[in-house]
């Protein structure tokens, strides 16, 4: 596979690459990320393979990450060639309850200056960066239709929402002929796998294309870490890599360190090749923060799990089954009574009327 072999996103006729670049590491204002000019390695470096999809959001870097996207394109050209997205909710104005959330007041003006600031006047993306519990959803879905209407905006996405908000803007904006979403932005890794119990298989179910962020968990899944490898100094991903190495974590970094070395791998492309194979998943992103990790990431897109090996992962990092997921495994013998229907089997209730003279 190449960043080229383009895929349409969900339900739309959008194409990206199944790789995406994210930029939330573009800029150092946030005391770590990259400067400018390793920013616009790895842009070139992604463009030039033949990549098109670039993420970033409005609070990203307080705003730089979205100029540095912006200066380059305005600089170099090449603007329409891409699929630009970004993100609303977060606020960059402290003490203004509206310039951050979902209402009206908020989107619009949070648009306006992220338009300002890639230097473009379309987004082709645009991302609800997350649930805003004080905003109806009803409200978040007309505003977005207005932009979408008035070509600002070209399609829209959520990210890390309930399953059952996304579902009820989404129905709202079909029934209302107001514009759907196009896509899900969620976390999703070996190590992350509770989105599979709900929020993965709605989004297929609402031809929502899925987009991970974080697929090595922070750097996590990289090699770095391990039981006799404890994270040192300091850095942004520390507090929360440490509070990941449980035991659980340990058996599965120690499952993704054996697949490497049986294949010849680095960890990193072991875990990014497997979320590029899980269903419904559209476009990883990818958050580096130099042009060495950027370049030995894209290396995923050659590798192939062999089944046994995507097995082992699949079985050593399994989540925990939450209600009603885990009741509802075993009601299947309940409901079906030993038939096989669409090729999925099960045991005979025992319970169950033996004979038609049985029955009441």
């Amino acid at each position: 596979m190449r960043l080229s072999d383009y895929r349409t996103l969900g339900r739309s006729g959008l194409r990206v690459s199944p790789l995406c670049l994210g930029a939330m590491t573009f800029g150092s204002d946030w005391g770590w990320g990259a400067d400018l000019a390793a920013s616009r390695a790895m842009l070139d470096c992604y463009l030039e393979a033949g990549g098109n999809f670039l993420d970033t959001a409005n609070i990203y870097t307080k705003g730089h990450s979205e100029a540095i996207l912006g200066d380059y394109f305005a600089e170099r050209g090449g603007r329409d060639r891409v699929v630009l997205a970004t993100k609303f909710c977060g606020s960059l104005h402290r003490g203004d309850p509206n310039a951050g959330g979902a209402g009206r007041k908020a989107v619009q003006q949070q648009l306006e200056q992220s338009l300002r600031r890639l230097r473009t006047d379309c987004v082709d993306l645009y991302w609800m960066h997350f649930d805003d519990p004080h905003t109806p959803i009803e409200e978040t879905m007309r505003v977005l239709d207005d932009l979408v209407r008035a070509g600002k905006v070209r399609y829209l996405g959520v990210s890390d929402t309930p399953a059952w908000r996304v579902v009820q803007g989404q129905d709202a904006a079909l029934f209302r002929g107001w514009s759907p979403f196009a896509a899900l932005q969620i976390e999703y890794s070996l190590i992350e796998r509770t989105v599979e119990h709900d929020l993965l298989p709605m989004a297929q179910a609402h031809g929502l294309g899925v987009t991970p962020w974080s697929p090595l968990r922070g750097g996590l899944l990289t090699g770095k870490y391990g039981r006799n490898r404890q994270p040192q100094g300091e850095g942004r991903h520390l507090p929360g890599v440490s509070k990941s190495l449980t035991d659980r974590n340990y058996t599965i970094l120690e499952a993704a360190e054996a697949a490497a070395a049986e294949l010849g791998r680095e960890v990193a492309q072991v875990a990014l090749a497997w979320v590029l194979a899980r269903p419904g998943v559209v476009s990883p992103i990818l958050g580096a923060r130099t042009l060495a990790q950027l370049k030995g990431n894209l290396q995923a897109l050659d590798l192939r799990l062999p089944p046994e090996v995507a097995a082992r992962l699949d079985s050593v990092s399994a989540p925990a089954p939450i209600f009603p997921h885990g009741f509802l495994a075993n009601t299947r013998h309940v409901m079906q009574s030993g038939a096989t229907i669409n090729g999925v089997a099960s045991d005979p209730w025992p319970l169950a009327p033996a004979s038609d003279q049985e029955r009441w």
